[in-house]
């Protein structure tokens, strides 16, 4: 009887171990995602799909929505904004800065640019706009490149690839006032598969960033509430899923020079836009 109640106790201490380990928390490498300080968007960002930073400088927020041709900018937690307008309505999903230059993308691959000085004007003047520079598609992300003067253009949904094997990217490079696609860039969705544990048919990225210190690449999914993490050579090597009740619906990311991590998320009829901040661990 004795030699019974051991096994049995024996038993329950390893059942007990096993659920332990299966309810054991995600350990993210550099930022805790469960932890954040969040921005309200005021109700003209309330459909927020883009945002970035000047020089990395948190002190002021660069953002845009998805039907409004402006770049709006606003003081961290203040609900006051500001805007300069650069076009019409329209389908509009990120915008980056780089060599003074605010870059926004629409979501038929069609870019506009104008200098960032004139962000202090209700309207830009020396607009530039690009069509037909990308292969047909629906993109949603836009960001400066890891290297000097590089714009990466992210692709959700593009003809010329299989979004149940891979995410197709295309460096960008401006010369004598025009844009130019410079090489195309590969992400392994089989490897996004195997890492995240679940099986996505399809792999559909809303947003990309690069972390200088880090030196890692940073890829979102609205679609898939996923974060991807890749290297300098866009290998995946971590993979985080997105808790529904904190990312309603995750558009944008960008980093500032300290290395906090932002996120936007676009807000529906029960929840206000958003943008929360995730601090360097170390």
């Amino acid at each position: 009887m004795r030699l019974f109640s051991i096994t049995i106790l024996m038993l329950g201490l390893l059942a007990a171990n096993c659920t332990t380990e299966n309810k054991k928390q995600v350990v993210y490498t550099d930022y805790d995602l469960g932890k954040s300080e969040k921005f309200i968007m005021p109700e003209s960002l309330s459909e927020v799909s883009g945002i970035a930073f000047s020089g990395g400088r948190s002190d002021t927020v660069y953002a845009i929505q998805d039907e409004d041709g402006s770049v709006f900018r606003l003081k961290w937690g203040e609900s006051n904004q500001k805007h300069t307008k650069f076009a019409g309505k329209g389908d509009y999903e990120d915008l980056a800065i780089v060599d003074d230059t605010i870059y926004v993308l629409n979501s038929n691959g069609t870019i506009y640019a104008f200098p960032e000085s004139e962000n202090a004007n209700g309207k830009a003047a020396a607009v530039t706009e690009w069509k037909k520079v990308l292969p047909k598609g629906e993109y949603e992300g836009l960001a400066a490149g890891s290297t000097s003067g590089e714009l990466i253009v992210l692709c959700k949904d593009c003809r010329d690839h299989d979004p149940a094997h891979e995410a197709a990217a295309y460096r960008l490079r401006r010369s004598g006032g025009e844009l130019r696609v410079s090489g195309r860039i590969t992400v392994n969705v089989d490897k996004i598969r195997k890492l995240s544990g679940k099986s996505p048919k399809e792999f559909h990225p809303s947003g990309l960033a690069y972390q200088p210190q880090l030196r890692k690449w940073y890829i979102i999914s609205a679609a898939n509430k996923l974060l991807v993490v890749t290297n300098t050579d866009w290998v995946v090597s971590e993979v985080f899923h997105l808790n529904s009740n904190k990312f309603n619906q995750p558009e944008g990311i960008a980093f500032d020079l300290g290395g906090a991590l932002y996120i936007s998320n676009e807000g529906d009829d029960l929840t206000s836009g958003n943008i929360l901040r995730f601090n360097l661990k170390h």
